[in-house]
């Protein structure tokens, strides 16, 4: 299954782990503590988790072209809750 990832800076990857998934929890199914998170979309699955410093984020979906827009409403997300703090995300693709 293809898989991507990133790692984004911030002072409080809990906090954003927390409004990335009370955001979606309304559309879809979505879990999460004080230290990691599960996004579940129709077209894939976004793990989050709170690092010293950083957000560490892994997506999987069944195809490229679903993976892609996984990672783009992902990043847009987290980009809009983020403020001044991100203004990119950095996907890096993962081998099977």
């Amino acid at each position: 299954m293809p898989t991507m990832n990133a790692q984004v800076a911030t002072t409080d990857p809990g906090r954003l782990i927390n409004r990335l998934c009370k955001h979606f929890r309304h559309k879809i199914e979505a879990e999460w503590t004080g230290t990691d998170g599960r996004l579940t979309f129709s077209i894939g699955e976004c793990r989050l988790e709170a690092a010293d410093g950083k957000l560490l984020m892994r997506c999987q979906s069944p195809t490229e072209t679903e993976l892609e827009e996984l990672g783009q409403v992902v990043a847009s997300h987290l980009i809009r809750f983020a403020g001044d703090e991100v203004d990119k995300v950095h996907w890096q693709t993962a081998s099977a």
